[in-house]
């Protein structure tokens, strides 16, 4: 008589190994709440430009400039998170860009 192995935690098969997510997947159709790719990568730019406005104020010489830009910067961001308008939403991006810009641009003239 062979012996038969125990199951085995998180291997493969079973619903750990997301087999309830599979089907879903299978049928084509998103889990409610996926983003789709474009709504994924748009957001992805908004995530990058947020990042390099902060990395951006790290410059800012004086300690009060710095908390009043990082906490613009935070306002606006958590002012437009529910936009959902995909011209609205490029728009904020080119704006937010151009002051990056304008920021950059600042810092540096400082400097020299």
């Amino acid at each position: 008589m062979a012996a038969v192995a125990p199951p085995v935690r998180g291997g493969l098969g079973g619903p750990a190994a997301g087999q309830g997510r599979a089907r879903v997947m299978a049928a084509g159709r998103l889990p409610p709440g996926a983003l789709s790719l474009r709504q994924f990568l748009r957001r992805q730019q908004v995530l990058q430009l947020y990042r390099k406005i902060l990395r951006a104020i790290r410059d800012v010489p004086a300690e009060q400039d710095r908390r009043y830009l990082k906490d613009w910067a935070r306002e606006e961001f958590k002012r437009n998170k529910d936009a959902t308008e995909e011209d609205a939403i490029r728009m904020m991006i080119t704006q937010g860009n151009m002051q990056l810009q304008e920021l950059q641009r600042t810092l540096k003239l400082a400097k020299s």
